[in-house]
């Protein structure tokens, strides 16, 4: 799966609201995106991210890396931002971290079990099946 798929995929997959919610976890999140446009770079997806905060759009630009590790989607996390304020790193891989360590979004992150790995190489989405 190239860039192109990856964005055509996500916007008539993903219902991108725009209404909030009050509970934390990946559902809450969802539904406070408006837009997400994915980079592949090299062995990298860059995502940026237009989410309503309070009534504002504000932006979050994300980097990292995807695999799979016990049949879950993992993601390490290089560097991000919001708006133009840099997130330290440490901030950044414990709120990654937490969101997806938490038992509510945990089955959320979970892969078909006939998947074993993914990845970016080259630009392009992997994935590794039994």
């Amino acid at each position: 799966m190239d860039e192109t798929e990856l964005n055509s995929y996500l916007a008539s997959h993903v219902d991108f609201a725009g209404s909030t919610a009050t509970q934390p976890g990946v559902e809450s999140v969802r539904k406070q995106v408006k837009d997400v446009k994915v980079q592949l770079l090299d062995d990298r997806v860059h995502a940026y991210v237009v989410f309503d905060f309070h009534g504002k759009d504000m932006s979050l630009d994300l980097e990292g890396r995807l695999h799979a590790a016990n049949g879950y989607l993992q993601f390490e996390p290089i560097r991000g931002q919001i708006g133009a304020l840099p997130i330290p790193q440490s901030t950044l891989q414990e709120a990654v971290r937490r969101m997806f360590d938490s038992p509510e979004n945990r089955d959320k992150l979970k892969l078909p079990p006939e998947i074993i790995d993914l990845s970016i190489e080259n630009g392009e989405v992997v994935i590794s099946f039994k």
